[in-house]
């Protein structure tokens, strides 16, 4: 499996931890890394940067979360689905070197794994709607 599909499992796993404890992000990523036996440095800074850019931005996330996902609010969500959405708003709006599909891909991927039936349509249908109507693309 790729370095940034694993990092991306890891973020889920951060950002579950965090929305269940409610603990402080930084606090959730440390006793995280001390539980897990991952070593790889690549996979680790890039789930953290992930976790912490999430946290950064939650409220802003959740927002356009909820602008999209008509008759949903974001606290009624499943806690998978609501936080690989996360994931993906943040790849989409906050990143430059993840292709908008990619960040799409990989979070309905993650939601296949992770998430319930539904999890993966929800997903791709709240992210799609984002990237079509929020994201411009750099054009070649």
């Amino acid at each position: 499996m790729r370095r940034r599909t694993l990092a991306r499992e890891h973020t889920l796993k951060i950002l579950y931890q965090s929305d269940i404890t409610k603990r402080p992000m930084d606090l959730v990523i440390e006793s995280y890394w001390q539980a897990e036996e991952t070593r790889d440095q690549e996979i680790i800074t890039y789930a953290n940067l992930l976790a912490t850019g999430v946290s950064a931005h939650l409220v802003d996330i959740d927002q356009k979360i909820s602008d999209y996902a008509t008759n949903w609010q974001i606290r009624r969500m499943a806690i998978i689905d609501r936080n690989v959405m996360r994931i993906g708003v943040y790849e989409l709006k906050y990143t430059t070197d993840i292709p908008p599909k990619v960040a799409i891909n990989e979070a309905v991927e993650l939601a296949k794994k992770y998430g319930d039936l539904e999890s993966s349509k929800f997903v791709n249908g709240i992210l799609d709607k984002i990237h079509k109507k929020e994201i411009v693309e750099p054009q070649n």
